[in-house]
């Protein structure tokens, strides 16, 4: 009796731990489980955590600069933020996407201030109020609430065909962490080009600002073209700001003065001066941190050679390299000098033969002498 009651128990024991550990189970599927937002858009916890890139501590940054950029959507891969110009089997463009997001309220948009940027609370914008600003035409959603408030839009109200540039704010950091360098787009800004009504270029109007890490669950899931002779889609629009595929004039960097290149640079040439300038320190700052490798080393001396060569009016022979055509020229000299020393010391030889020839001579002489003496 006293074992059965001991079996009993350890029974009782062995089926509370596996209900437990079938709850457990449970809890984690359900947190696995596939969550939809209100655009039907299948988000997860762990790609949410994927796609959010934080901002490394301020703590681990050694040297950081802030630059702002003009994409031109009519200019090179950039036109892949354009395209499509209303959604199809394609997908949609990324002006469309974010005023999705915007109207869903999904996303929170900061006023464009124009001489600084104010990413808080008391600078986020009122949806509709935007949409009435540049004339979006919107309804009340299904579901809204004041607390939420929701609006629909229809595809051909959403003037993405006049969105013809964005701004971006470019930050370069140096990661102590990694010893390293990199870029990230911080936020964008998408710019509305619209005609005044008396015929001239179109104005161009800075709409919002939003945190690029905001969207970027909802673009990593959009594929574009970058290419008119590959119609693969092997890259997304979130891919298409973290690998920098972008091209864009730098308009402005923080400074004390808080102004702007052109105010700083009135004049066309100074102006593209100063950005070139700005570009190459911002590519060069991480090697400048390090000595030179061996191979780098040799690529400088090897352009310095062929630069020689160049002014000089000398060819390299297909396949030679400049410093193995200055080592050429030494050998060469080398044997010259070589072959200038043997000529010396063989002209001397010969010359102390034909001195000592007509002594050989008169030696001879003298003793043919001396002996006929002896005769006689």
């Amino acid at each position: 009796m006293k074992y059965l009651k001991l079996f009993a128990l350890v029974l009782i024991v062995a089926l509370a731990s596996g209900s437990a550990t079938a709850q457990v189970v449970k809890r984690s599927g359900d947190d696995r489980r596939d969550k939809k937002d209100d655009n039907g858009v299948q988000v997860t916890g762990r790609q949410q955590a994927f796609y959010e890139q934080r901002e490394p501590s301020e703590a681990d940054l050694q040297w950081t600069k802030v630059v702002y950029r003009i994409l031109d959507l009519t200019k090179g891969k950039n036109a892949a933020l354009y395209y499509p110009e209303e959604p199809n089997e394609d997908g949609q463009s990324l002006f469309f996407i974010i005023m999705r997001l915007l109207a869903n309220n999904q996303i929170s948009a900061y006023e464009y201030l124009g001489d600084r940027e104010m990413f808080t609370d008391d600078y986020k914008v009122k949806v509709s109020e935007t949409f009435d600003r540049f004339h979006v035409l919107y309804s009340e959603a299904k579901g809204s609430t004041e607390k939420n408030p929701k609006y629909a839009v229809e595809d051909a109200d959403i003037p993405g065909n006049e969105i013809l540039s964005y701004y971006i704010i470019e930050k370069w950091e140096f990661d102590t962490r990694t010893n390293a360098m990199r870029s990230r787009v911080d936020a964008l800004c998408p710019v509305l080009h619209r005609e005044d009504g008396y015929g001239g270029e179109p104005v161009p109007y800075p709409m919002f600002w939003v945190k690029l890490n905001d969207i970027r669950p909802y673009i990593a899931q959009q594929y574009i073209f970058t290419d008119d002779d590959n119609n693969l889609t092997k890259y997304n629009l979130d891919d298409f700001f973290k690998l920098n595929m972008y091209t864009g004039d730098i308009y402005k960097v923080k400074n004390l003065q808080n102004k702007s290149l052109y105010q700083l640079y009135p004049d066309s040439a100074a102006l593209k001066h100063a950005q070139d300038s700005i570009e190459e320190r911002l590519h060069r700052f991480d090697k400048n941190l390090w000595a030179p490798s061996r191979q780098e080393l040799q690529a400088q001396v090897e352009a310095k050679r062929r630069l020689e060569a160049e002014q000089n009016g000398e060819t390299l022979e297909e396949g030679e390299t400049a410093v193995a055509q200055e080592e050429k020229k030494e050998t060469k000299s080398v044997k010259t000098k070589r072959g200038s020393s043997s000529d010396n010391s063989t002209k001397k030889k010969t010359t102390k033969k034909k001195v000592q020839k007509p002594k050989e001579s008169k030696s001879s002489q003298s003793g043919g002498r001396s002996v006929r003496n002896r005769k006689r």
